[in-house]
């Protein structure tokens, strides 16, 4: 039975619904893009590499800004820079259409990346000054909202897309549509220096995240880890890409995919990605449970196999039924495969905290990198068919070296004790 927790502040409530709203936003800006990529494309008579390259100009642009979201967060603090992030997130995708020429177009997308990249950690800063006053995890639910603001988007996009509405006015007014409510979930954030909340933790005794003292790392150093550590976390960093690829494959391939080999609508072609991210976000939702029943290896692997059998057999017999469900499939096969290997790169022996999860992080958005350019290159050497193996290819990568992955399955929040006493 689950013992009783203190109350949450009024605050810490309204700040949390902001914190929501920040996820939702970040994850429908793009998404609502994504159904009209393949418009994007046409209007500038892009091959598939070209629109491959300007699309792997975001993740450029979010490696390049990565480094600059803690200096942005200090100055300004990660409420401000959530909530401006986004509204100037929604004003470069806005100008998207006003790119009459492939460099134009890139450079847009390399800045939404960047804008993307410094409101993803303030966002998540945010959440972690939210969670402290909680004195429970509540983050994964964040991170489910942001699933579930993609689908939302991707549904936005395919509906504009369907209904032959302009893609200039399209994304003008979901640009300040989104922008409103990013101002308005700012009103709701926490004031005050963002080390308010983490002070007030550290005074009381045992709140650390359960898994041994709080200060167990605090003398490493980088050069003490082993070399085994250091090729687990090129292998963990592997395994990150291989789910980069399984997302990029809807979000930039999927419309491409079904509207010009399977010959479906516009309003259809956007249902790839909806149905990957849809897929995805149920994953999330109902991953907590099935790792604590499992544990992260046998998750991983089984969903590895899942997205190598379920995109394969699609490619094998291509329909837009059996596309639009091994995108499903190939989503709920790599759900929980990010957060598994973050848990992991976080655990190895050696490292200084959250160096581990740096790294993967930092390989992650290289994964996204390199995606679209390789994919787009495989498409215009052969076909869009051949070069969408890229995903079972991925999810034999996870079957190859999901073992390496930690076998123990993932606490549900900080405190066992208090572990029910409320949901996310």
């Amino acid at each position: 039975m689950a013992l009783a927790t203190t109350p949450v502040p009024a605050q810490a409530s309204r700040a949390r619904g902001g914190v929501f709203a920040l996820f939702f936003v970040n994850a429908v800006l793009y998404a609502n893009l994504v159904p009209r990529l393949p418009e994007v494309k046409d209007r500038l008579g892009l091959s598939n590499a070209a629109l491959g390259t300007a699309v792997a100009a975001m993740p450029l642009g979010a490696l390049l800004a990565g480094l600059l979201a803690p200096f942005c967060i200090q100055r300004l603090g990660s409420a401000k820079v959530g909530a401006a992030g986004l509204v100037l997130a929604a004003v470069a995708v806005a100008t998207i259409p006003l790119a009459d020429t492939w460099i134009v177009c890139a450079a847009v997308m390399m800045l939404v990346g960047a804008l993307d990249a410094v409101v993803d950690v303030a966002q998540n800063a945010h959440g972690f000054r939210v969670q402290r006053l909680y004195g429970r995890s509540i983050v994964n639910a964040f991170h489910g909202v942001w699933s579930i603001g993609a689908v939302v988007g991707g549904l936005l996009g395919s509906a504009a897309a369907g209904a032959g509405l302009a893609l200039g006015l399209h994304l003008t007014g979901s640009a300040v549509v989104f922008s409103v409510v990013a101002v308005i979930a700012y009103r709701f954030l926490l004031p005050g220096p963002e080390d308010s909340e983490r002070v007030a933790q550290e005074q009381v005794p045992g709140t650390g995240d359960g898994d041994g003292p709080v200060a167990s790392s605090a003398g490493r150093r980088w050069w003490h880890a082993g070399v085994r550590t250091f090729l687990l976390l090129t292998v963990l960093g592997a395994l990150a890409a291989g789910g980069a690829f399984v997302e990029d494959a809807g979000s930039s391939w999927g419309a491409l995919y079904l509207r010009g080999e399977l010959g479906a609508g516009a309003a259809v072609g956007g249902l790839a990605f909806v149905a990957l991210q849809g897929a995805q976000t149920i994953g999330r939702l109902t991953g907590d449970r099935v790792v604590d029943r499992f544990g992260q290896r046998r998750v991983a692997l089984s969903g590895g196999a899942l997205t190598a059998a379920g995109m394969g057999a699609a490619l094998a017999w291509p329909s837009v039924p059996s596309t639009l469900a091994g995108f499903a499939l190939a989503g709920l096969g790599v759900a929980t495969l990010v957060p598994a290997v973050m848990h992991t790169a976080d655990e190895l022996p050696g490292l200084p905290a959250g160096v581990g999860l740096t790294v993967v992080s930092w390989l992650l958005r290289v994964g996204f990198l390199v995606s679209p350019t390789l994919v787009g290159f495989a498409a215009d050497a052969t076909n869009l068919r051949v070069a969408l193996l890229s995903v079972v290819l991925a999810g034999l990568l996870v079957l190859a070296l999901g073992r390496f992955l930690n076998p123990a399955a993932r606490r549900a929040a900080a405190h066992p004790e208090v572990e029910g006493a409320g949901g996310s």
